[in-house]
């Protein structure tokens, strides 16, 4: 994935500590993406993909942060968004990638779900933490 990362002072941050800061995370995604022109129905995928990572980060990573900016690659437009936190991290992401595969008590379509809602998907994983990096683009 390119480093949309880069996009730095531009960038809308939100502090995860607690369900309430993972619904003001997934609202800043909403915005950026209203203002980004990304169709109702991109719009929607996005940030049930966002409402996801940002739920995972919080029940498994004990928080963290979400970052997210409007980014431009050619003519097209997209959100891009980033969720880090310094948890345990995911022993094998592969079977976490898996469908029906849980840790916890949900039904396992997190990750995988997350990552048939958005554009491009990134995960990287250790004992300080994980980091998920998406991108849904407009069409």
């Amino acid at each position: 994935m390119r480093d949309y990362g880069a996009a730095g002072a531009s960038a809308e941050t939100v502090s995860v500590a607690n369900s309430s800061d993972v619904v003001s995370a997934r609202q800043m995604v909403r915005n950026l993406a209203q203002r980004g022109g990304l169709s109702l129905v991109h719009q929607t995928k996005l940030v049930t993909a966002a409402s996801e990572l940002g739920r995972n980060m919080l029940i498994y990573g004990a928080g963290g942060v979400v970052r997210a900016a409007a980014v431009r690659d050619g003519g097209r437009s997209g959100v891009f968004v980033e969720f880090a936190d310094q948890g345990p991290g995911i022993e094998d992401i592969e079977l976490a990638m898996t469908d029906g595969w849980t840790s916890g008590n949900g039904m396992g379509l997190g990750l995988s779900g997350a990552k048939r809602l958005v554009d491009e998907f990134e995960i990287e994983s250790g004992p300080g933490g994980t980091t998920v990096r998406i991108v849904k683009w407009g069409r």
